[in-house]
C-alpha cells in the first residue's frame, strides 16, 4: 500500500540552504478587535486582492434551485434503486434524453443506490443533476470499476501522448513503481462535464489553436474593471469572454514582472517557452460598452498596456450546470502510488461558466473534484471520506473566481486543498482537513488565491529543532516553478495539533518551496506556532485570530455597500 510517510521526512540541510525566514509571535500585534483588524486590510505597502468576486454568478447570486425546469426521472428510463443490478444503460439513456431537451432540464435520481459502470457525461449547459441527498436517505451512485477500466474515449488520448512523449514516469523502487503516469492522476471523473470540443488543458504544441481575437486590449490597472481596446464592435453587454495574457517578451517578459515581481527565484521554462498560450487566463462578462470603453464584471487581474500587452478573446463554455444532493461511492481498496492512480475520481469539471456543485460526499475517491478550464463556479459542502489514500481533495487548475466552500476532508491524500496551475482569484473558505492535510500551491503561475478561516488537524513530525508540520506542501514540475505567484493568501487558520508536540512546545508551520510575496494573517489554535516560509511572506497575527474571521465575506460585505 502507498504511504506518503517521506512527506515528513524533510532534510535539514534542505532547510538550512532555503535561508527559511522564521516568523513567531513577537514580530506580530493581536488584532483582536474589528478596528484593528481594518487596520491590516487599509495597510498602504500590503497589497490584498478583492476576492469577493469568487462564486457563481461573481459571489452576487445565491446557486438556485430551478423552478422553471424540465424533469427527467432515470427511473422512468428503468433504473431501479437497491435491486443490486446494473442501472447504467438505464442512466445513460435517461442522460442522453435530457441532452435533447430545450430550455433547463434536471436529471432526477430518486432515493437509494444505484450501480453506475460507465461514465456520466455532461457536455451541454442548462442542467442540473439532482439527487435526494448525500446522506443515508439520499442517493448512492455507486461505481464499481475505475476510468482505466470504463474510459472508452479518446478525450484523454492528448495527455496521454504527451505523458509518453516526455517519458513522464513515476519510480519508487521501494514499492516496485516504473510506470507512466496515469491520465486520470489529475484528469476524469465519473461524472464528466465539459463542452465537446474543447481541450481542457494543452498538453501537444502540435494541437494549439488560436481562440477567435475579438479585440486588442490596449489600456488598463490591475484591480480595476475599465478596459479600452482597439475595436470594441464585436462587444456586447452581457457578453461572456475572456481575456488572455501571453508572454511574448521571453524570460524577462512583462507579465512574469507582474505575476512574480522582482523575485529572485527561478522562473521555470514554461512561462516563456510556449508563448502562443496564454500565461494567465480571465474569463468574465462584459457589463457595458461606450464607444471603444468596456467595462468588465470583476476586477482585471493584471495592468494592460504595451509591456504587459493582452487581448479580448472569444471563450467555448458551457453555462448553468449543476451537480447536487448525491453520495458518490468507490469500493474499497489501495492505492499503488503517487501518479499511478487508477481512476477512482468523482467529478471532473471543464469548460463551465457560472456553474455549481453542491452537497455531495464522496467515499474512497483518488479525487474527489477536478477542475479546468473554467470560471465563477460555487463548491459548498462537500465531505469526503474512506480508507483509499488520496491524490487530490479538491483540485483547481486553470480556473478563476471559484468559491470552494464548507469542505471536510476526512481522508488521506497527498494534495487536500489545491490550488493548481495557473488557478486565479479563487478562493476556500471554511475547509476543515483530517488525516494529515495540506495546502498545495502547485506552481504553474497559480497566483492571487485564498485560503480563508480554514482549519487542520495535525500530527506534529520532530527534527532537531522541535516539531514542526509541513502545512504549504506544494507539488508541480521545475518548469513551472515557482510555487505560486505574488499575493497568495492564507487568512485566519485554526491549528490544531492531535500530537507529536507537547502542550507547552511551539510547533513551527512550514512552507518550504512556495512563491513571492504571500500573506500570512492570523494562525491560531491549541499550541504557540512558528512560521518558517521560503520566501518570506508578509505575516500578521500569529497565534492570534483576526476579528474580521473571513476576507472574503467581509470583501464581499464591503462591496455590497458600494
Amino acid at each position: 500500500m502507498f504511504t506518503i510517510t517521506n512527506r515528513l521526512s524533510i532534510d535539514t540541510s534542505i532547510r538550512v540552504l532555503l535561508s527559511t525566514v522564521i516568523l513567531s509571535t513577537s514580530a506580530s500585534l493581536a488584532a483582536n478587535t474589528i478596528n484593528e483588524a481594518k487596520e491590516i486590510l487599509n495597510t498602504p505597502t500590503v497589497y490584498l486582492p478583492d476576492y469577493s468576486y469568487a462564486g457563481y454568478h461573481f459571489g452576487d447570486k445565491s446557486t438556485p434551485y430551478n423552478n422553471k425546469t424540465t424533469h427527467v426521472s432515470v427511473t422512468d428510463f428503468g433504473a431501479i434503486p437497491n435491486d443490486n443490478k446494473d442501472d447504467t444503460k438505464a442512466i445513460l439513456n435517461a442522460l442522453t434524453h435530457a441532452h435533447t431537451i430545450k430550455g433547463h432540464v434536471t436529471v432526477l435520481f430518486g432515493e437509494g443506490r444505484f450501480i453506475i459502470k460507465d461514465i456520466l457525461k455532461v457536455s451541454r449547459g442548462n442542467i442540473t443533476i439532482s439527487g435526494k441527498g448525500m446522506g443515508p436517505s439520499g442517493t448512492q451512485l455507486f461505481f464499481p470499476m475505475p476510468l482505466s477500466i470504463i474510459d472508452k474515449t479518446p478525450i484523454l488520448d492528448e495527455l496521454r501522448s504527451y505523458l509518453r512523449l516526455h517519458n513522464k514516469k513515476q519510480r519508487d523502487t521501494e514499492i516496485y513503481i516504473d510506470d507512466y503516469f496515469s491520465e486520470y492522476s489529475w484528469s476524469g471523473g465519473v461524472i464528466w462535464i465539459q463542452k465537446e470540443g474543447t481541450r481542457p488543458v494543452p498538453y501537444l504544441k502540435e494541437l494549439d489553436q488560436q481562440p477567435q481575437r475579438i479585440a486588442i486590449a490596449k489600456q488598463g490597472k490591475r484591480g480595476g474593471r475599465i478596459v479600452e481596446v482597439n475595436d470594441a464592435s464585436n462587444i456586447s453587454e452581457g457578453d461572456i469572454l475572456r481575456i488572455d495574457w501571453h508572454n511574448k517578451g521571453g524570460e524577462q517578459g512583462g507579465i512574469i514582472r507582474s505575476i512574480y515581481g522582482n523575485t529572485d527565484q527561478v522562473i521555470g521554462s514554461h512561462h516563456f517557452n510556449f508563448p502562443n498560450r496564454p500565461l494567465v487566463m480571465q474569463p468574465t462578462q462584459i457589463k457595458s460598452v461606450h464607444g471603444n470603453t468596456i467595462e468588465i464584471r470583476d476586477p482585471l487581474l493584471h495592468d494592460i498596456n504595451k509591456d504587459i500587452p493582452a487581448h479580448i478573446t472569444s471563450w467555448e463554455h458551457l453555462e448553468e450546470v449543476g451537480i447536487e444532493g448525491l453520495s458518490i461511492q468507490f469500493p474499497t481498496g489501495d492505492t499503488y502510488g503517487h501518479h499511478v492512480e487508477q481512476g477512482f475520481n468523482g467529478i471532473y469539471l471543464t469548460s463551465v461558466f457560472n456553474g455549481w456543485i453542491r452537497d455531495i460526499s464522496f467515499n474512497n475517491a483518488d479525487s474527489a473534484i477536478l477542475t479546468e478550464n473554467s470560471g465563477n463556479v460555487t463548491i459548498s459542502n462537500i465531505y469526503s471520506y474512506g480508507t483509499r489514500f488520496g491524490h487530490y481533495g479538491i483540485h483547481l487548475g486553470s480556473v478563476h473566481n471559484f468559491l470552494v466552500e464548507d469542505v471536510t476532508i476526512m481522508n488521506s491524500t497527498v494534495h487536500t486543498f489545491s490550488m493548481n496551475t495557473k488557478s486565479t482569484k479563487s478562493v476556500f473558505l471554511r475547509g476543515e482537513g483530517f488525516a494529515q492535510p495540506t495546502l498545495d500551491q502547485h506552481a504553474g503561475a497559480n497566483h492571487q488565491n485564498l485560503y480563508d478561516n480554514m482549519t487542520f488537524h495535525i500530527e506534529a513530525a520532530r527534527d532537531e529543532k522541535g516539531p514542526y508540520y509541513d502545512l504549504w506542501f506544494g507539488g508541480g514540475a521545475g518548469y513551472w516553478q515557482p510555487g505560486h505567484g505574488r499575493y497568495n493568501t492564507t487568512w485566519n487558520s485554526k491549528v490544531l495539533v492531535e500530537s507529536g508536540a507537547d502542550s507547552n512546545e511551539t510547533v513551527r508551520i512550514l512552507g518550504q518551496t512556495e512563491g513571492p510575496d504571500a500573506r500570512v494573517i492570523g494562525m491560531y489554535g491549541n499550541r504557540n506556532f512558528e512560521v518558517e516560509h521560503y520566501p518570506a511572506p508578509h505575516t500578521g497575527e500569529i497565534n492570534s485570530k483576526v476579528a474580521i474571521p473571513s476576507l472574503y465575506e467581509y470583501q464581499k460585505q464591503q462591496r455590497s455597500k458600494e
